[in-house]
């Protein structure tokens, strides 16, 4: 598969077969120019949706005729399985900022998590829910999610092969968050991969955890 990071919580996985999946779609612009990655513009099969905000569920930049996923359940979609596991935005049980979908999805022998907004740590009841994960892309920036301490937490309790970190403060994203260099700093297996997009096959997975930062292609 390959897992093209366009910025923020977005990605596009596509699978071997050439299914597309793009993940939390922002609005490009959006809280007043403070979330400036460029537009959206792809065509995808399958958009998943973690909650609606308009930084993770901006669709009408997307091409093609897709299924939209934005419910918590099972879904088979062009021969995926694809779990959307209830959580929430905050540590209050949703009371302040709403819930959250963490989809794992099962992609050429792999599995790959992505926890959208989540706001908390993850209790056993939900990380048995979630399973085994080659590969979580979990946000690290802290004060709408979890921070850099907390996705650290959230890592060992899953134990991936391979960690993608988003959701943090960069020149095009102006929240009041934490750059990735909170949650990489000090760590071993660190990879800065320079690039916004790269292949993984299920053969090849790293024997040791590792952390692959990926730059925003858009």
């Amino acid at each position: 598969m390959k897992i093209k990071f366009y910025g923020h919580s977005a990605f596009m996985i596509t699978t071997d077969t050439g299914v597309r999946i793009i993940t939390d779609p922002y609005q490009s612009g959006s809280f007043g120019g403070a979330l400036s990655y460029g537009k959206i513009t792809d065509e995808a099969d399958i958009v998943l949706a973690s909650h609606d905000h308009e930084d993770h569920n901006y669709t009408k930049d997307i091409k093609g005729k897709f299924t939209h996923i934005t419910k918590a359940g099972t879904h088979d979609v062009k021969g995926l399985k694809i779990r959307a596991i209830p959580s929430h935005h905050d540590t209050s049980k949703g009371k302040d900022r709403g819930s959250n979908l963490i989809f794992v999805v099962d992609v050429d022998g792999l599995t790959v998590a992505h926890a959208g907004d989540l706001g908390h740590t993850l209790e056993k009841e939900t990380l048995e829910e979630i399973g085994k994960v080659d590969i979580l892309l979990i946000p690290v920036g802290g004060f709408y999610t979890i921070d850099a301490r907390e996705a650290t937490k959230v890592m060992k309790d899953l134990k991936p092969a391979i960690t993608i970190p988003m959701h943090f403060k960069n020149d095009k994203c102006n929240f009041p968050i934490s750059d990735v260099e909170e949650f990489v700093g000090g760590k071993k297996g660190v990879t800065r991969a320079k690039a916004s997009e790269i292949e993984i096959k299920k053969e090849l997975l790293p024997k040791e955890q590792e952390i692959i930062v990926l730059e925003p292609a858009l």
